[in-house]
């Protein structure tokens, strides 16, 4: 990913918060048979002294038969993006030099995955992902509400991933190549818009102004 100096995002707090807040990832991988996509909702796991990220695919997906364990990957998770329009910019009333533009945050994690068949761990990072998803509902679902011999049937019909975490780099492309103006005009704009998009952009847009005055 080509990420210009003042796009770069170096913070690691930051980074793992778009991958929990946004997990549902495109992961990306490559083996005799060509590039292959998957997209699944990730897991996190911070309990370590490296970080790991893990989730599972059916059995009858062909990943883990067509791709070597231990194979190099990269997971791309995207984080709020929309695009900018040149009327957002003031300075484009006087010279008309502007063009249209997408504002967006994307986080790139590789790694080295591993299948895991057994069924513990499978389980247990069933519970994290679930976990994690519920929080926000009124009455969180468990896995222990579901019968516990439904759930062991249906164990054997996932293959659990986890990459080993060997670098994230982050884009948050936020306006920061414009001047002043122009990025508070791009604030105001997007803050009319109702789509929830828009509204996180400028929330992000309008923070970063903030920590660089």
């Amino acid at each position: 990913m080509h990420i210009p100096t003042k796009f770069q995002q170096h913070d690691p707090a930051l980074l793992n918060d778009i991958i929990v807040t946004y997990p549902f990832a495109t992961l990306i991988t490559h083996s005799d048979q060509g590039l292959e996509v998957n997209h699944i909702p990730f897991y996190l796991d911070q309990n370590r002294d490296k970080e790991f990220i893990q989730g599972h695919i059916a059995t009858a997906n062909p990943l883990w038969k067509n791709v070597n364990d231990k194979s190099e990957v990269l997971i791309v998770f995207q984080g709020p993006n929309c695009y900018i329009s040149p009327n957002h910019y003031p300075t484009k009333n006087e010279t008309g030099k502007a063009v249209p533009t997408w504002n967006y945050v994307a986080v790139h994690v590789r790694g080295v995955m591993s299948y895991i068949h057994d069924e513990e761990w499978k389980l247990n990072m069933i519970n994290n992902l679930t976990s994690q998803h519920e929080a926000g509902q009124p009455s969180p679902w468990s896995i222990s509400d579901a019968p516990e011999i439904y759930i062991q049937k249906m164990l054997p019909a996932i293959v659990g991933l986890e990459i080993k975490v060997t670098s994230i780099t982050g884009q948050w492309k936020l306006s920061q190549n414009q001047p002043e103006r122009n990025i508070r005009g791009v604030i105001a704009g997007l803050y009319q818009n109702s789509d929830s998009n828009s509204q996180k952009v400028a929330g992000l847009v309008n923070q970063r102004a903030i920590e660089t005055c």
